[in-house]
């Protein structure tokens, strides 16, 4: 592009690089905490995985933190620790990332999914109440485990979803893969204050990152040990009435799940500066809010009890055709993504007998909803031509 007989540069890196959706920030400290490792004598199973699940623990307010490779594993563990398995139910939002379902599927239970608010995105606890209630007139089976999810980093509503589960008898698992540094009712998500245990994912878009990563946060110290058993094949070295300095014991099948030191050397860096990442997602966020108010959408919901990390910028069309503003956006060079595609609409899951309209919130919600670029080191040249693309194609 030409300007005034000069190359407009601005213009044209936007032009040749799309503005992603989210990204990483690493920095000379990260690296410098991953080269130590690198020169050190243990790559994987020496310090660094305690040191980093102790500073989780300390950040959340949580008394377990069970490191692991990915947010998936970390679910699978925690559905394991509850003793979830063939025969069981387990019920999650219509709309997450597949991992929130494949789960429960993983250990032989049957899965079902609940509607969400559009406002918020989350779980509808009134729907969870009716459905509940619904099981229970006719006789149908209850869930034994609710995997919720707090979609964006924006909470549920975990005191309306503990009274349901204290009322009906199931445990809870929080999906809080969006959510490292939210706070809900003052307590940080991830303290474990309503449910049983809780996740975390590292992933690079994610608001810290090990590469790929994540945690199980629990109070209950059965939970946390089951995981660790899991984790590294259901071995253990602990059986101190043998005097054999070789000596270990496979206890339960488990898996590889184990995160490196390598990789906590970074997530341990990186989450010194929790603080930092989520006060830059809530001002960008914060702009978003004010120079879209007056556009036909509908735009996140602030809610007064809780502080969001913001993982993703969610707009929703209110009367406009998301397919041609998703290309124009593509088009200009803006990243933007969709969060998600309802999980019983997969393929996979419309072969076990699922189909469109099981969920009217989620499927109205996904045919509108549109994550816009959202991440510490988005600038404000960047956000403004955003900003102003959309109210161009928007009007």
């Amino acid at each position: 592009m030409v300007s005034n007989g000069r190359r407009n540069t601005s213009t044209l890196a936007r032009s040749e690089r799309m503005i992603p959706y989210g990204r990483q920030n690493v920095n000379q400290e990260d690296i410098d905490s991953v080269i130590e490792v690198l020169e050190s004598d243990y790559l994987t199973q020496g310090k660094m995985v305690n040191t980093f699940e102790d500073a989780i623990c300390k950040k959340v307010s949580a008394k377990y933190a069970v490191a692991v490779n990915s947010a998936t594993s970390a679910l699978h563990l925690a559905c394991k620790a509850l003793e979830l398995g063939p025969g069981d139910l387990a019920w999650t939002s219509a709309i997450s990332f597949v991992a929130s379902a494949n789960c429960a599927l993983y250990c032989g239970a049957d899965i079902d999914f609940i509607d969400i608010e559009r406002e918020t995105v989350n779980i509808s606890v009134s729907e969870l109440e009716q459905k509940l209630q619904r099981c229970l007139d006719q006789s149908l089976p209850l869930p034994k485990v609710l995997i919720v999810v707090h979609m964006a980093g924006h909470s549920a509503d975990m005191k309306g979803i503990k009274q349901l589960s204290e009322q009906y008898g199931f445990r809870i698992i929080e999906d809080a893969s969006h959510a490292i540094g939210s706070r809900y009712l003052n307590e940080s998500v991830g303290s474990c204050q309503f449910s049983d245990a809780a996740i975390f994912s590292f992933h690079p878009v994610k608001i810290i990152t090990t590469g790929e990563g994540g945690v199980l946060t629990t109070n209950c110290e059965t939970i946390a040990n089951t995981a660790k058993l899991l984790r590294s094949h259901g071995i253990t070295r602990d059986n101190h009435d043998r005097n054999e300095g070789w000596y270990y014991e496979q206890l339960q099948l488990g898996f590889n799940y184990r995160l490196t030191d390598i990789q906590a050397a970074l997530g341990f860096s990186q989450l010194k500066r929790l603080d930092e990442f989520v006060k830059k997602r809530q001002e960008k966020a914060s702009y978003y809010i004010e120079q879209l108010s007056k556009l036909d959408l509908l735009l996140p919901n602030v809610n007064q009890l809780q502080s969001a990390s913001w993982h993703l910028f969610i707009i929703q069309l209110k009367r406009h055709d998301r397919h041609s503003i998703f290309d124009c956006l593509r088009k200009k060079g803006i990243g933007v993504n969709v969060h998600y595609i309802p999980i019983y609409l997969q393929p996979y899951y419309r072969d076990k007998g699922f189909s469109s309209g099981y969920c009217p919130n989620a499927e109205n919600y996904y045919s509108s909803a549109l994550s816009l670029p959202l991440y510490p080191d988005l600038t404000k040249e960047n956000q403004k031509y955003i900003i102003d693309v959309l109210k161009e194609v928007l009007q």
